[in-house]
């Protein structure tokens, strides 16, 4: 039995994506690092990929890692990726544990910026419109 898949979206998620679209190649922030705890996006997804007990051990039994973008179905855009996450401190062993599909992937979960968690009632067009992602003011 495969693990099931949890995707994780690249901009907004695990870098800041606070310059905005830069094109598929060009990624100049830093990670997302998590207000209450201090982890992070790195080490969160090396919790993920790794067995804590045996940090030598990769772990694929809980999770099928894959990282997603806008910028996936660009070769480019995939290495870039590949590029800032060992920049920002993940190991080439753990690159190799996440997948990078061109597409977001049927998942078991999603962790995303920019999405809502349908809970079986529609929204209507204003709610829609008012949507922001965590790292924009919530104001407008």
């Amino acid at each position: 039995m495969s693990a099931p898949i949890l995707a994780i979206d690249f901009d907004g998620v695990l870098h800041s994506y606070t310059s905005g679209w830069k094109g598929p190649r060009n990624i100049p922030d830093t990670p997302v690092v998590d207000p209450v705890t201090g982890l992070s996006a790195i080490e969160w997804l090396q919790t993920l990929v790794w067995d804590q007990r045996d940090p030598g051990a990769p772990r694929f039994m809980t999770f099928d890692v894959c990282i997603f973008s806008s910028r996936s179905r660009y070769w480019g855009g995939r290495a870039a990726m590949k590029r800032w996450l060992l920049k920002w401190g993940l190991c080439p062993g753990e690159l190799e544990a996440i997948r990078f599909p061109l597409w977001k992937p049927p998942a078991f979960v999603t962790v995303d910026d920019r999405a809502l968690t349908f809970t079986g009632a529609f929204m209507d067009e204003a709610k829609l419109l008012a949507f922001r992602p965590w790292n924009k003011d919530q104001r407008k």
